[in-house]
């Protein structure tokens, strides 16, 4: 299955659940709860009062060599948006991805998600765990910080 083929389904346009590909094309689907999307918005609140320009995705789909996944929140700079606009999926990931972890979510995914977005162009990938702790990471490894909160672009 493709992302397009995906997204045009009638029967998976209403589940409740947050859908990604993996590499053979098969469906992935993970439960939403109420304090995944708290934390969603949360997240996009930080970021969207720490930066001056660029959009917030939520949800944001990223094709990877390991299938299309799906960051809960991304922030694309003003330039990201001119290159890529809104194309689903992206096939650079956007400046910031972000992962808010699940219960259901393993350590081993997590590290996944983090190489992945950074080998699509991603400058820092957070990890965000339901009590608010973040982790950040960059491609030289785990950061105490935000760097890109910090530049302001």
């Amino acid at each position: 299955m493709n992302w397009s083929s995906l997204m045009n389904n009638p029967l998976l346009k209403e589940l409740p659940f947050k859908i990604e590909l993996d590499k053979w094309g098969k469906i992935l689907m993970s439960p939403a709860s109420n304090t995944h999307g708290h934390i969603q918005y949360e997240t996009a609140t930080r970021i969207m009062n720490s930066q001056r320009r660029g959009k917030i995705i939520m949800e944001c789909s990223i094709q990877t060599r390991q299938g299309v996944k799906v960051a809960d929140v991304a922030w694309a700079s003003d330039a990201f948006i001119a290159d890529y606009g809104f194309e689903t999926p992206y096939r650079k990931a956007p400046e910031l991805c972000v992962e808010i972890v699940s219960p259901s979510n393993s350590k081993g995914e997590m590290d996944e998600k983090i190489e992945l977005y950074l080998a699509k162009g991603a400058i820092e990938v957070w990890i965000v765990y339901e009590n608010s702790e973040t982790q950040y990471f960059s491609h030289e490894g785990q950061m105490k910080c935000s760097k890109v909160l910090s530049r302001g672009d």
